[in-house]
């Protein structure tokens, strides 16, 4: 039986007008703001009107530490709210815009896939509603107002030498990671060493994920440590009166995007920072919007759970007031395999064997995931190469575990092919469960925080951190930082910071290497192992397959 590709199922889908998939939720034509005829964004007038209703119950998806084979996360969760709607429950599903970089790189578009995809495919994956073109020139603006201030007289004293804030751009560039700028004489300004990350490690990203409203954003931006002076005080954007500005060209770029699944079911679209470097969830706006007009919402922490799901419920749980009623542990045979130590080119072939020892890597998800006293189910995502027995190996092992593991096959089948994990997923919502509870409370010291993660959650021995990074996490506690939670910068490959490190490792140590202050966004990120927050594009990108073909479509996103 031949299989359509994911663009070809994509173009054939058969969309209802944005407005139509509007009004499913509520929400009045003159409240949408239209991009042709299959995207808009909702007003922020719209939104604040909500906030005297009840919430929905909020379901997080997140999997297993990610392989070449491939887990389907996303996919997993457009499936599981197209078959919570096909059971009858109004459901809404929430994910993250994709960055250009990965698209032109080598992860591809970030839209679900099969019969569980987000639509217009092609404008998400490319510029969308240029929400992230927004967030790059009101990065950039600041880095501009930075070094201009510096040009003309320094009234601030900044100290040169301690400009934190660097630039950024939407691309893969490894060149850009260390820069020095205003070469070319004294009329360019005083050269000094910066560089770039990508738009999706700005702090600004971040911001706009974790905002209420545009008066929480900007102040939020103003809160943002550009720079320090010579006696280490601290230069905030809105000493360089940068965070007006800033605000105005993020304005339009707060208002969450609505499209539709193929099934044409509501999907917010909205934000996008990475969940190996930044926190990996979709914006608190459009997450806390979609709980106002919908029974059930569906989202999606990035990459394995020890990072996305970690940083959901540590960050964006802590500092949104939100309180998941279940989690969903997407894994795959495949993968389970891969954990197995199967090459690629072999998963095809039946392996329980391989399975069983691939499983670790699940199970140790599953007790992290507990620990913050949610209820795990495990979505067992389909491939048509597994076998029953490999299946029955994984639900084996995740009941032994106390969880129960529920084959979907979204993918080849829609909703109909999601179903009985809808059915179960929404009667343990139902049954409200749920206890949650960070994993660490403000009070405690940053480094303790770390070390709570690390040890926790990765199951280190310990955390590797010279006598710099301490005095500097002290540093921060002294001005009053103390209470803001960690966001770790790890490779999502493994629980370690070796990302060839498969399984469930122990007796293992993580090195910090940075740590960097985000007080707009309100955590510390902490930079583990070799991790870069500007990644570097592989031998071959995904750029070269790319094109536009006789017919005019573009060939190659995905």
């Amino acid at each position: 039986m031949g299989y359509k590709t994911d663009i070809e199922i994509a173009r054939e889908a058969n969309k209802l007008l944005i407005q139509d998939v509007g009004a499913k939720l509520g929400i009045p034509t003159e409240h949408l703001l239209p991009f042709g005829h299959d995207k808009a964004k909702v007003s922020a007038e719209f939104i604040k009107a909500q906030k005297s209703r009840a919430d929905g119950k909020l379901i997080l998806v997140t999997a297993i530490n990610p392989t070449p084979a491939g887990e389907g996360k996303t996919t997993t969760t457009v499936g599981l709210g197209d078959g919570l709607n096909l059971i009858g429950k109004k459901t809404a599903v929430c994910i993250r815009e994709a960055s250009l970089g990965p698209c032109f790189g080598m992860k591809g578009g970030a839209a679900g896939g099969g019969y569980a995809q987000v639509v217009p495919m092609e404008e998400m994956n490319l510029h969308f509603t240029g929400d992230f073109h927004a967030i790059t020139s009101a990065h950039n603006l600041l880095s501009a107002m930075i070094d201009n201030h510096i040009y003309w007289g320094n009234k601030l004293d900044i100290d040169s030498r301690r400009v934190t804030w660097r630039r950024v751009m939407d691309m893969n560039d490894r060149a850009l990671r260390d820069v020095v700028t205003s070469l070319g004489g004294v009329a360019n300004g005083a050269p000094r060493q910066t560089g770039f990350d990508i738009t999706v490690a700005s702090e600004v990203m971040a911001i706009l994920c974790l905002s209420n409203d545009l008066a929480d954003l900007q102040k939020r931006l103003g809160d943002i440590i550009v720079a320090y002076r010579r006696d280490k005080s601290p230069v905030y954007a809105r000493d360089i009166k940068a965070d007006g500005a800033m605000t105005v060209l993020l304005q339009q770029a707060m208002q969450p995007n609505l499209v539709q699944t193929l099934e044409n079911n509501p999907a917010f679209v909205h934000g996008g920072p990475f969940a190996n470097i930044a926190h990996g969830c979709n914006s608190v706006v459009a997450t806390t919007t979609a709980l106002k007009l919908a029974d059930y919402v569906v989202t999606e922490a990035g990459f394995g759970a020890d990072l996305g799901a970690e940083k959901f419920l540590n960050i964006k749980c802590r500092k949104a007031g939100l309180s998941p009623s279940v989690v969903v542990l997407v894994a795959t045979v495949r993968a389970m395999k891969m954990n197995g130590g199967v090459a690629k080119a072999d998963l095809g072939d039946e392996n329980t064997d391989a399975v069983a020892d691939g499983c670790p890597n699940l199970g140790r998800h599953i007790e992290n995931l507990k620990s913050f006293g949610v209820p795990v189910v495990v979505a067992i995502n389909h491939f048509v190469t597994d076998t029953d027995a490999e299946i029955k190996v994984i639900q084996d092992y995740v009941d032994s575990h106390g969880s129960q593991a529920i084959v979907s096959k979204h993918w080849e089948f829609g909703s109909e092919g999601s179903k009985e994990l809808a059915t179960r997923v929404a009667e343990i919502a139902d049954a409200d469960m749920a206890n949650f509870a960070p994993l660490y409370p403000d009070e405690m010291s940053l480094f303790d925080k770390i070390q709570t993660i690390a040890k926790r959650i990765y199951r280190a021995d310990e955390v590797l951190a010279d006598k710099k990074i301490r005095n500097q996490l002290k540093e921060w506690e002294e001005q009053g930082y103390g209470h803001l939670p960690v966001c770790m910068a790890k490779t999502q490959y493994s629980f370690s910071t070796d990302p060839n490190l498969r399984g469930a490792p122990t007796n293992h140590s993580v090195p910090v290497r940075e740590v960097r202050l985000a007080a707009g966004a309100g955590f510390v990120v902490v930079i583990c192992g070799e991790i870069m927050t500007m990644p570097g594009l592989p031998s071959v990108p995904s750029a070269e397959a790319i094109h536009i073909n006789d017919a005019g479509q573009i060939d190659g996103l995905f």
